[in-house]
């Protein structure tokens, strides 16, 4: 994985803790950056410690606090970077009040980092983090015959209507980004990936890989829905590539494949034949069907997509050595 593509470039990721972020960071060190990561807290060692302990961390890696809903608290950070990785955004689906838990960080932070990386001539590309969730929800529905591609775009009335608040935040800051975009003249590069898994560099379980660990801690049922997932290594190099290949433009649907939760259950039986998972679904329903999703263009960034079967493997295998799950 080591190149010099990057040595010597300054670039910066915004909320550099994360689960994606974290291996953009890993990744970007690899490749020779100069990294500027933003983060709440320098010192919460429980939130950095994975960061500084990355290959190439202690020459190339600046950890900066910021704040998302602070105008102007990332102008100094983006100034003299080429490239602006904004991947910060909550991830959480039980919310009491998704204004102010969901929907203000996604899209004012939005706003807020490309501000900064308007007033700064330095930076060349923003790649923006948006997500699958921005593209499925456009009321079609989901049949086996369909093919998503990057020409949709969820609608937030019907994220709306069907209270899926981290859908509408994803939703909204993807919009406010591309109008912000044209109207000052930014590139910005949009990833939308699917449900994220694979192995965790930071101490505590997100939200993507709870999908997995949920099933083995204990579930009774497995829920009777289809959705795309994609390896995190897959969607960090996506990221770097995005940045890196000089005509990436638009928006890229990065989906590993897309499954029912019960092609999971049926592969972490295969992979672990012992371990106690649910063996039937929440509901009589015919299965939710699995739809397609073209990957036309995201395969233009290079990415020759992880198997399903070794992601989860992957995200098990982290989990386990987190002690994360117990079987």
């Amino acid at each position: 994985m080591e190149s010099n593509t990057g040595k010597g470039k300054l670039v910066c990721v915004t909320v550099a803790s994360g689960f994606i972020a974290s291996w953009i960071v890993k990744l970007l060190l690899l490749r020779g950056y100069i990294v500027k990561g933003t983060v709440r807290d320098p010192n919460d060692s429980v939130k950095v410690d994975h960061l500084l302990k990355l290959d190439g961390a202690m020459e190339r890696l600046q950890l900066i606090k910021a704040n998302l809903l602070e105008e102007g608290s990332f102008d100094q950070t983006v100034d003299g970077c080429e490239g602006v990785f904004h991947t910060a955004s909550p991830v959480a689906f039980n919310v009491k009040d998704p204004q102010t838990e969901l929907i203000d960080p996604a899209v004012k932070g939005t706003l807020n980092v490309l501000k900064s990386c308007a007033k700064s001539p330095s930076v060349k590309r923003v790649i923006l983090t948006s997500s699958a969730a921005a593209v499925v929800y456009n009321g079609k529905p989901l049949t086996s015959e369909v093919v998503v591609d990057e020409t949709w775009f969820s609608n937030p009335d019907i994220c709306r209507e069907y209270k899926i608040w981290y859908t509408l935040s994803k939703t909204l800051a993807e919009d406010a980004a591309w109008k912000f975009a044209k109207e000052n003249n930014i590139d910005v590069v949009a990833l939308n990936p699917a449900v994220v898994i694979g192995p965790l560099l930071q101490p505590s379980l997100n939200e993507s890989s709870a999908a997995i660990s949920k099933l083995i801690n204990g579930a009774q049922t497995f829920p009777n829905i289809s959705f795309g997932l994609i390896h995190v290594k897959d969607v960090a190099n996506a990221h770097i590539q995005a940045f890196e290949i000089s005509s990436a433009s638009g928006r890229y649907c990065l989906f590993g494949t897309v499954a029912h939760y019960s092609d999971i259950v049926r592969i972490l039986h295969e992979l672990y034949p012992t371990m106690q998972l649910p063996n039937k679904c929440e509901n009589d329903k015919p299965f939710a069907p699995v739809y397609q999703v073209s990957i036309e263009k995201s395969r233009t960034l290079g990415i020759e997509f992880i198997p399903l079967a070794v992601s989860i493997r992957d995200t098990v295998e982290s989990l386990r050595e987190k002690n994360l799950i117990n079987f």
